[in-house]
């Protein structure tokens, strides 16, 4: 586990926020445009709330051009990596290219 802040008793819930994801996909993908939702409230009483937070990332870069879904999630993960362990029990992605995004 890493230096960050821990819940009562220990927990890893709600160490990790929309922010420290925003930055972390911000530094990694470059994007175009980005939200990072906090769902975690959706999920109280949940087993896996206990685990972490609940996320809905929506991120449009051009790192996804020519990738599939499962490609353009893995590099999501892959930017999140590390705070995954700190506290992220779900993420939702929405991954697009600039050109997929509707105007």
């Amino acid at each position: 586990m890493g230096d960050g802040p821990q819940g009562q008793g220990g927990s890893v819930t709600g160490t990790v926020t929309a922010a420290h994801i925003e930055a972390a996909l911000r530094a990694a993908l470059h994007p175009t445009a980005l939200e990072v939702q906090d769902d975690s409230h959706l999920h109280a009483g949940h087993a896996g709330a206990r685990e972490g937070g609940h996320f809905t990332v929506r991120v449009t870069s051009a790192a996804f051009n020519g990738l599939s879904r499962l490609a353009r999630h893995r590099l999501v993960y892959d930017a999140a990596r590390s705070l995954i362990a700190e506290g992220i029990h779900a993420l939702a992605i929405e991954a697009r290219t600039p050109a997929e995004t509707p105007r």
